[in-house]
């Protein structure tokens, strides 16, 4: 197994650092090099990956329905075509148990990684979220492979109850409150709750979890300007740009289909830009 190397150590180390809430982390994540590159070249100090973005790109549905070798081969790829540090979503760690999660996060270094994230989803409509003593497990065997290899890793753990509407909704703060405590307390450094938008409720959290708080960003969410003034760290756009990107390749086929018109095309790369940007890094 390749000795992970001290500039991976330092890159982890400056990506934790990015995570402020005087300045958040922006994250339009990405699902391969060509996508990386364009928004490395847009000036971004790190990049995130969207494990649904890879999968659809791949030819998979989300939700662990890749194998994970593919999963990390693409975020290998990405993390040697940037020169900024890259983190990995690597959806609930591809297996029930910690020593799949421990598995995984190796793989997450080998593969140039420096974070992860880890949800709490089981894709059991019947149990719809893993039993937090599994998912703290998890948690740690992740960190001690972290500490085992030297790299920091940094975690953002994720719980799915607002996202999954679990629960009744007057008892979902709570049970989002519940897991994420708990992860920070296992070794998490960053903590995410997709589905929640209300900005009253996402001021709340930060202020009772204390530690910094990732938010999927949407149509409805609050602008990244709100998201500051509500305290929180990280913003994240997971899929949306990979299925966005698709949204526009659906409207150039209409537009080509029923009028024979080709403007949607005005905003597109050139074959030059994009060679250059895929150009052999240093």
């Amino acid at each position: 197994m390749p000795v992970p190397n001290l500039e991976q150590k330092e890159r982890a180390k400056a990506f934790l650092a990015l995570h402020s809430a005087a300045n958040p982390l922006i994250l339009p994540n990405v699902w391969d090099v060509a996508s990386a590159r364009i928004v490395e070249e847009a000036g971004y100090p790190a990049l995130a990956t969207t494990s649904a973005g890879v999968a659809f790109s791949l030819g998979y549905a989300d939700g662990e329905k890749i194998h994970p070798d593919h999963m990390m081969a693409a975020v290998a790829r990405i993390g040697q075509a940037v020169k900024v540090p890259v983190s990995a979503d690597v959806e609930s760690g591809y297996g029930n148990d910690p020593e799949n999660a421990a598995r995984t996060a190796r793989a997450v270094v080998v593969a140039g990684a420096i974070g992860l994230n880890l949800e709490d989803a089981t894709g059991d409509p019947e149990q719809p979220l893993v039993d937090v003593s599994l998912q703290l497990e998890k948690l740690r065997a992740i960190r001690a492979v972290a500490d085992e290899l030297d790299v920091p890793l940094v975690i953002n753990a994720r719980t799915d109850v607002y996202l999954l509407h679990v629960g009744e909704p007057s008892g979902r703060y709570d049970e989002t409150i519940r897991r994420l405590s708990a992860y920070r307390d296992a070794g998490a450094d960053c903590v995410f709750a997709p589905g929640l938008s209300d900005a009253a409720t996402i001021r709340r959290l930060v202020g009772e979890v204390k530690c910094p708080v990732n938010i999927l960003a949407g149509l409805s969410s609050p602008s990244v300007r709100e998201l500051q003034a509500l305290g929180v760290a990280r913003v994240s756009l997971g899929s949306g740009p990979m299925r966005a990107a698709l949204g526009t390749l659906r409207r150039i086929a209409e537009e080509l289909k029923n009028s024979g018109t080709y403007g949607l095309l005005a905003d597109a790369p050139t074959h030059g830009e994009m060679n250059r940007l895929l150009e052999t890094r240093d």
